[in-house]
């Protein structure tokens, strides 16, 4: 290679950008490791830009750029530059970097990979599904109240660990989220979930195959996140002194698509920021889409009037005097309550989150209905149904409990007499009651995986 050629490696993953700057001695010149929510050619864009202007590339210098990751593929293919599969260029780091390296761990945003370098390369990769892999990682640090790093301090403090699923992120917050309503130590919680990773990882790629030898540790999670990397340890009980170290080993995908790089492709550093510049500044073509959910104003408006007649009669508590009935339904995320008159109407409402402890949460909400019940009012009768059903019965000693499909029918048949259909979307399940003269005739509910209901929607 001629002298003075840099050659830029850039990753393009799935939630970050890497971008790797390498002299002609293939020493690291530059590295930069950026969340793009998203904003995918606009803060590779960025990357480069900041090279010019830290002094680290002059507009003239000659640079080669080879392009890797889930979203460099279609990158390449607009600006014609080099691009090599993610798998090939993190195995072309290793053997540069840590040749004594028998097999690679690695975690990305969602993808998970494991290399064995003996007895030939064998490459392992997950396909379709991010289950266990860093967007996993965020999804359950959401559920927790906390970010990637947070999940990682609460860990720390962990004492106990309890199963969860990690092939999907929704079996994982169908196995959450009770915890949680339990009262489970958010710490636990954490360190469960990190254990969970390791596991999907080891028994999902390894598949039987024996991870001996020398280890090294890759990607984002593994570097950011020492009590994961510490799970993957115990998990596979590794001596210290198979621990391979890997400096900068959240970037040796972008390190290894930049030992890819050629002296005849390379091109001026000014040609190549503007390349980027450019394509940040097009737009995608030939893209379908789907018909907008209102054509035009007028579809809005007979939407919005349609549903407007769906109305509950309400009244005011403060001018209420007489028998009320209270009504808690204890769900798998939220809480709700529901306070009605001897007409039915409807004096005062609670929709929250359950925050981890319906318990807290239901009290809050006596409290605060007892606080604001008027004189000649009075909490004649109380029921609760949901997921909680058991728990906040017994807690507040509550006149009844209903399993929550009758109370789903119950209330149907009240607001639309002789409903022989219901369907309901919770926040971890969804049912489909059938009626047939009255009576509940047919129950269909989704099973493990609350793909698709109020959690699911909430992590998007």
């Amino acid at each position: 290679m001629q002298k003075n050629i840099r050659r830029i490696g850039i990753d393009v993953g799935s939630t970050t950008v890497k971008v790797v700057v390498l002299d002609e001695k293939a020493q690291l010149l530059s590295r930069s490791y950026i969340r793009h929510f998203s904003e995918v050619r606009e803060t590779a864009a960025k990357s480069l830009a900041v090279l010019g202007e830290q002094g680290i590339l002059a507009p003239d210098d000659p640079v080669s750029v080879v392009l890797t990751g889930s979203g460099g593929v279609s990158m390449a293919e607009i600006l014609g530059y080099d691009f090599v599969q993610e798998v090939i260029a993190c195995a072309e780091a290793i053997q540069a970097r840590a040749p004594h390296t028998d097999v690679a761990i690695e975690l990305g945003g969602e993808d998970a990979k494991i290399t064995f370098f003996t007895n030939g390369v064998e490459q392992r990769m997950n396909g379709s599904c991010a289950g266990g892999t860093g967007a996993f990682i965020d999804q359950m640090a959401t559920l927790l109240k906390t970010d990637a790093p947070g999940l990682n301090d609460m860990a720390s403090r962990a004492r106990n660990l309890y199963p969860i699923a990690a092939r999907c992120g929704v079996f994982a917050k169908t196995d959450v989220q009770p915890l949680l309503n339990e009262g489970v130590a958010r710490e636990d919680i954490a360190l469960s979930v990190l254990q969970a990773v390791a596991h999907q990882t080891i028994s999902g790629l390894a598949c039987g195959r024996k991870i001996r030898g020398n280890i090294a540790f890759l990607g984002g999670p593994l570097n950011f996140l020492p009590e994961l990397k510490k799970r993957f340890i115990e998990t596979l009980e590794i001596k210290p002194e198979n621990q391979v170290a890997t400096e900068d080993s959240e970037l040796f995908v972008a390190i290894g698509a930049a030992l890819f790089g050629k002296s005849e492709t390379a091109r001026p550093y000014r040609e190549i920021l503007e390349a980027f510049r450019k394509l940040t500044a097009a737009t995608e073509k030939n893209m379908s889409t789907l018909r907008p959910f209102f054509q035009n104003e007028a579809e809005r408006s007979a939407f919005y009037t349609r549903h407007a007649q769906a109305r509950v009669q309400r009244a005011e508590l403060a001018d209420y005097r007489g028998a009320a009935f209270l009504g808690i339904d204890g769900g798998s995320t939220t809480t709700k309550a529901a306070l009605i008159g001897e007409n039915n109407e409807l004096l005062y409402t609670y929709y929250g989150s359950n925050e981890g402890n319906p318990i807290k949460v239901v009290g809050g909400i006596l409290e605060d209905l007892y606080a604001k019940l008027p004189e000649g009012a009075r909490i004649a009768a109380s029921s609760v149904t949901g997921y909680g059903e058991a728990l906040i019965r017994e807690a507040f000693k509550l006149d009844f409990s209903e399993v929550e499909t009758i109370a789903h029918y119950k209330a149907a048949e009240h607001f639309l007499p002789g409903v022989d259909f219901i369907l309901d979307i919770g926040g971890q399940d969804m049912k489909c009651l059938r009626v047939k003269d009255g009576v509940i005739d047919n129950i269909l509910l989704n099973e493990a995986c609350s793909s698709g209901c109020g959690s699911f929607l909430e992590t998007f």
